[in-house]
């Protein structure tokens, strides 16, 4: 998994019906865009560094 800050976090949720959460990641930790992140969550507002899983994905920003 690779990201760059303004890109998303998405973590799936357990149940089908269940919209997971999404995040906003603030920063990158390592230049080749590898894991951990800081993630702003937007349910909560949250920020926390985050080691995503395996039902984690990015979606990623477009580049100007």
């Amino acid at each position: 998994m690779k990201a760059k800050a303004g890109d998303w976090l998405v973590v799936q949720g357990p149940v089908i019906d269940h919209g997971g959460r999404r995040g906003l990641i603030l920063s990158v930790r390592h230049e080749d865009g590898t894991p951990p992140y800081l993630v702003k969550w937007l349910d909560s507002e949250h920020e926390a560094l985050v080691f995503p899983g395996p039902d984690a994905h990015v979606v990623a920003t477009e580049s100007g």
